[in-house]
């Protein structure tokens, strides 16, 4: 299984019930915020934009 929304999150499973909860979990950690993003480089400029 793939999520199209988001690049790289891949997963499988024996059945069809494997594969979903494999997909789920794969989803979850996927947005799961690692360490390193949540700090600001010094050089970093953080904007906010409006579209």
């Amino acid at each position: 299984m793939l999520v199209p929304a988001l690049p790289g999150c891949i997963s499988e499973g024996s059945t069809r019930e494997e594969a979903l909860k494999n997909i789920q979990e794969a989803i979850e950690l996927y947005l799961e915020p690692v360490e390193d993003d949540l700090v600001l480089q010094s050089e970093a400029e953080l904007l906010e934009l409006v579209v």
